[in-house]
């Protein structure tokens, strides 16, 4: 299998515009290129209005696209092709079946093309540079061929036009009318929907298959038929090869002028929605993506997307010349942005929760001005050439209301403007499109919920969408989102809440946080408001929660029920105690029931109990307080100094035996010095520094090691591991944690100089050398050794740690070399499997469903079995005939590396 190349960059943005499509989808493009720094670019919509902009670039300035004008054309269909005559000024459009003539700049009404209805596609003529033909020159002789989009030596333009099942072949003369040359009938299976007139051959596509058309000698034949379920069928004219490109699904067949495959075929992604030609390479779009392909290799080279991917219209445009070096990119990406800065909040919503690839972050500066917590997660930059930046609904009301000011100002002075007219005629109100805003965003803001988002812009779209409950006062909403499952980040909502007053919303918040302490609390402050009265909420008297079954009257007793069931699931009994009182003094009924031994476990005079109800805590309950990790270290710590003070003591077997006993918890089947160390490596909640203050001036050096290693400080934990302990299996593992080579050089320095006097460790040094030499540096290692160290102990280590670096360095290479070799191997394998030809006859059948194949479309796999288009589709472009997964079983075949 051949090595994909790198992605290369074969297109670079140029120049971007808005372009306002009055949210209908865009149908077709096309440009027009005027002069070396003039192009013109149309783009035609469903609802067949056509757009004209114009590009303009300079080498003093950058590029420039320009809105010029906006025409609609006669009807109700969309506009379906466009066809720039740049010679004579003019461009011919197809609506509704119909054929118009329009000046090039819009200025004037279409024309009708008479003696044409019910068209269903439409071709001007295009010719190769070697083109000679006089069959339409009326005797002249001159060779029309196209220099440019449009442009023709003679000023003569031919068009093929498919008028259902019929083929006409026409003329336009100078008064704007199609003269007939001649007209087919009769011989194509299917309605035209797709023509190209290229030298003296025209391709056509119907649903049932490619025809191809002579126009000298009147010939017409079937290149091959499309299967029953393909998609619409499509050509392309490649003017750089003088070849036409036949779309078939996916996949893109290379023609000749008569018709015959020549080179590979080009297989997309998916069945793209435009293609178009731009030197050595085909432009393909679908769903907002662009990418690029090679036309000799077929391989992708360059994709480009427009927003965030997903669903959308992605319309192209090319010069339509060899020379061609600008492609045209038309999508309605940001149509709901336009609609949102007109002040047409509810049909931007709609276009919004139309659109896939829309994310909610990019409304997020709507509603919170920068900076903010989600600043970062808005793209920043993006479609500012296409809309104004985001800025705060008010300000965009604010400017929105300016500019229909000056719009019925402009009015009167009879100055035309971009501006609703429903608008001018009936200014709304700032309160009015503030509500309307609001309402429409938290509209979006509440389906963005149902999807499946990532954490953090989750937490933006509920923290937001509190933010708007809060603008419109739906205090039942506040509280509902609360109280449920949300990913609101409590920090950003806690001064909105106190400061408007809505403590319900607050504790409910809290409490869906696991914030319990704050939760109840803030229950408390309710109560004693509701007592003074001093507490006035907006709500009714009776509010929905969670149940809709059951309400509860806004009083001290709602405030003590929410409290109560706070604290039933607590396991932190101080809170229960601290909130207890107050429950109990509003009623009896909610008193909790606090256990002896539970009252005990509080006593820190019984460190056993304590130890267990931390313990339970903890392992059980799954508790991530800090404050109780760090108490039952510092429990256990103190235990374990304990009992390391007695084994130091005792010396008889006597007191051996009872220093075990002691040293054995009653409550834990393992030595609490083990039982520390395993609690010590496996939580990462406690206070490392206040465990450690405990027990630094003790003998306890694993705990220390253990606790060093949390706390970063590499140095002592080595030197522990290896001065005090001896371990040097733990000391070479925790190098290999580190993953760095100065530690196991660091660890090699203590060996040779362990300091205090000690004599050097140099069996220790030796092993390290031995184990993970390949980690050292030979000429470090060298300058580190001692003179005194005796040779014979090192040099073997040595010498073998030297040969294996330079073993590693000859291995690499040889590695690089075979890797290049293969990779030059694969490529021209692959050269020869593209170049190869299948030779198919009358007798010629599928390898699948055995029918003949006669003109149909066909494909050969690998293992060069032919099936007909129809069975290639459904077994697919991996699985042959006899069931064999090119994917997983992958055919190899000798090349030049294997057969040498």
């Amino acid at each position: 299998m051949a090595v994909k190349p790198k992605p290369r960059t074969i297109l670079e943005p140029f120049a971007e515009s808005a372009v306002d499509s009055s949210s209908s989808p865009i149908k077709h493009a096309a440009l027009s290129k005027l002069s070396d720094d003039q192009t013109l670019i149309y783009i035609g919509n469903i609802s067949g209005v056509l757009l004209l902009y114009s590009l303009r670039t300079s080498q003093t300035s950058p590029p420039q696209i320009a809105f010029v004008r906006r025409l609609a054309l006669p009807g109700t269909g969309a506009l379906n092709s466009i066809h720039p005559l740049v010679h004579i000024g003019k461009i011919i459009v197809l609506v509704d079946g119909y054929l118009y003539l329009i000046d090039s700049n819009l200025l004037e009404q279409p024309k009708r093309i008479s003696l044409f209805k019910g068209v269903t596609a439409f071709s001007r003529k295009f010719r190769s540079r070697s083109y000679g033909s006089t069959l339409y020159s009326n005797g002249d002789g001159q060779a029309n061929y196209v220099h440019r989009n449009g442009d023709s030596v003679d000023g003569k333009s031919f068009f093929a036009v498919g008028i259902g099942k019929k083929l006409v072949l026409a003329e336009l003369i100078l008064s704007g009318s199609l003269v007939i040359l001649k007209e087919i009938q009769g011989i194509f299976d299917g309605i035209i929907m797709t023509v190209l007139w290229f030298d003296d051959y025209v391709f056509l596509g119907t649903k049932n298959g490619y025809y191809l058309y002579n126009c000298v000698n009147g010939r017409c034949e079937l290149i091959f038929s499309l299967p029953d379920s393909s998609s619409l069928p499509r050509l392309k004219l490649l003017a750089k090869e003088s070849r036409v490109l036949l779309m078939v699904d996916n996949v893109g067949i290379v023609v000749d002028v008569e018709g015959q495959p020549v080179g590979g075929s080009l297989v997309f992604k998916e069945a793209p929605d435009s293609v178009k030609d731009i030197g050595s390479y085909v432009t393909a779009a679908r769903n907002l993506m662009l990418e690029a392909y090679h036309k000799k290799t077929g391989f992708c080279v360059q994709r480009i997307m427009f927003g965030n991917g997903g669903a959308g219209p992605c319309m192209l445009a090319d010069e339509e010349s060899e020379n061609g070096k600008l492609v045209a990119v038309a999508t309605s990406l940001k149509v709901g942005f336009l609609l949102l800065f007109d002040l047409h909040f509810k049909e931007a919503v709609d276009h919004f929760l139309l659109s896939e690839n829309m994310q909610p972050s990019e409304l997020f500066p709507f509603i919170m001005p920068d900076p903010n917590r989600w600043t970062l997660l808005v793209p920043r930059n993006r479609y500012w050439g296409l809309h104004p930046p985001p800025k705060p609904l008010e300000n965009v009301i604010d400017d929105g209301l300016t500019s229909i000011q000056r719009a019925v100002f402009l009015k009167k002075a009879g100055v035309e403007s971009a501006v609703d007219e429903e608008f001018l005629r009936n200014p709304p109100s700032r309160a009015y499109l503030l509500e309307s805003a609001i309402e429409n965003m938290t509209r979006y803001l509440q389906a963005c919920r149902e999807r499946d988002l990532a954490i953090s812009v989750k937490e933006g779209v509920d923290t937001l969408l509190m933010y708007l409950y809060r603008a419109l006062n739906c205090v039942d909403d506040m509280e509902s989102l609360a109280s449920s499952e949300n990913s609101c980040v409590v920090e950003e909502l806690e001064a909105l809440l106190n400061d408007s007053g809505h403590l319900r919303t607050l504790a409910f918040l809290y409490a869906s946080k696991g914030r319990s302490a704050k939760a109840v609390s803030t229950w408390r402050v309710l109560a004693r408001k509701y007592s003074s009265g001093s507490y006035h909420n907006e709500q009714s008297e009776e509010t929905n929660l969670q149940d809709p079954s059951r309400k509860f009257i806004l009083n001290r007793e709602a405030a003590a029920i929410e409290a109560s069931k706070i604290l039933e699931e607590s396991p932190d009994q101080d809170l229960v105690l601290q909130h207890l009182g107050w429950i109990a003094d509003i009623n009896q009924f909610y008193t909790f029931t606090v256990t002896d031994e539970v009252i005990a476990a509080i006593d820190p005079k019984k460190v056993d109990i304590l130890q267990r109800y931390l313990q339970w805590l903890i392992e059980d309950q799954d508790s991530d307080d800090s404050q109780f990790h760090t108490t039952y270290a510092l429990l256990l710590a103190k235990s374990a100094l304990e009992t390391f003070d007695v084994e130091l003591s005792t010396q008889d077997s006597v007191n051996e035996m009872n220093a075990s006993e002691h040293g054995r918890s009653s409550i834990f089947d393992t030595p609490v010095r083990e039982r520390l160390q395993i609690f010590l490596q496996s939580s990462a909640l406690y206070d490392a520094e206040e465990v450690l203050e405990m027990i630094e001036e003790s003998e306890l050096w694993l705990e220390k090691a253990i606790l060093y290693r949390r706390l970063g400080q590499e140095t002592l934990v080595l030197d522990i591991l290896a001065l005090k302990l001896e371990d040097f299996e733990a000391a070479e593992n925790y190098c290999a944690e580190i993953g760095r080579p100065d530690a196991y050089m660091q660890l090699l320095d203590i060996y040779l100089d362990p300091k205090d006097g000690r004599e050097p460790m140099f069996k220790a040094a030796v092993r390290l050398l031995h184990n993970h030499g390949e980690m050292l540096d030979p000429l470090k290692v060298l300058e580190r050794l001692s003179p005194d160290m005796p040779l014979q102990l090192a040099s073997d280590t040595i010498l073998k740690m030297l040969r294996a670096r330079h073993h590693h360095h000859l291995q690499g290479k040889i590695v690089h070399k075979s890797s290049h070799a293969l990779d030059v191997d694969a490529s021209l394998a692959r050269m020869e499997e593209r170049s190869r030809h299948v030779q198919i006859n009358d007798e010629s059948t599928c390898d699948s469903c055995h029918a003949r194949l006669g003109t149909k479309l066909f494909a050969m796999y690998p293992d060069d079995s032919v099936v007909c288009y129809k069975c290639y589709r459904r077994q697919g472009e991996s699985t042959s005939v006899s069931g064999r997964d090119f994917k997983r079983d992958i055919l190899l075949k000798p090349g030049w590396l294997v057969t040498r």
